[in-house]
């Protein structure tokens, strides 16, 4: 059985920029005086960025008021649009454009979720000139009631897409939300890529279907198993 829909995450599963996302995030909250660690940050991947903030604020029992949050969102979102514009680091995934291609060509129906909200997914989208040939549809974080790691964003996806069931959706991601996501879903296909911002080991514990290393290796999977 293949799916009718898979649903990718963006920076760091479909697109490569360099941990831009990690490191603006740390540059945002050291401008607010905050100094936070790598891999503090790297907790909080894949989640609707201002929730991140929020959370690295509380977890240093810094004041976390929703003001202060939305201002070190602002400055992140600042940096990252300027990151996406503009640094040569940003491309796809190795792979992953030839992969998306075999899967639409398959009749599986495509689309990106991200934690993101859609001023930064556009950018990105534009830098790359991802348009329907390759997608069908975009999600951003800002345009579902609740984030990763609860299901919403899939379920925005497949009304779109015009798909009913859970089980014929597969969820691709570098993160530990983005499994939880797919797992809160029923999707069918629960994949974690091992090649982003987390490694096997940190992936493993999280519910999952498959684990690989790279988006080049779905059609393998969802197509031709």
């Amino acid at each position: 059985m293949t799916p009718e829909l898979v649903v990718l995450d963006m920076a760091g599963t479909t697109i490569h920029d360099g941990d831009a996302v990690n490191r603006c995030l740390s540059d945002a909250l050291h401008a607010e005086g905050v100094t936070v660690h790598r891999d503090e940050v790297n907790a909080y991947m894949g989640l609707p960025k201002p929730v991140a903030i929020q959370r690295l604020l509380e977890q240093r029992a810094e004041n976390a008021h929703r003001e202060r949050v939305m201002r070190i969102h602002a400055d992140f979102q600042a940096r990252m649009i300027d990151h996406y514009r503009h640094s040569p680091e940003v491309r796809p995934v190795a792979g992953t454009e030839d992969a998306l291609r075999q899967l639409k060509t398959a009749g599986i129906r495509v689309a990106l979720d991200t934690g993101f909200d859609r001023q930064i997914a556009d950018v990105i989208l534009r830098r790359l000139q991802w348009g329907p040939e390759l997608l069908d549809t975009t999600v951003t974080s800002d345009e579902v009631p609740r984030g990763r790691p609860h299901p919403d964003l899939i379920l925005t996806a497949m009304h779109r897409t015009g798909v009913t069931d859970p089980r014929r959706v597969a969820k691709v991601g570098d993160t530990p939300a983005d499994l939880q996501e797919g797992h809160a879903a029923g999707c069918g296909w629960v994949i974690g890529v091992t090649g982003g911002s987390h490694t096997c080991a940190e992936l493993e514990p999280y519910p999952h279907t498959h684990l690989i290393h790279s988006v080049a290796e779905l059609p393998e999977i969802l197509i031709r198993s």
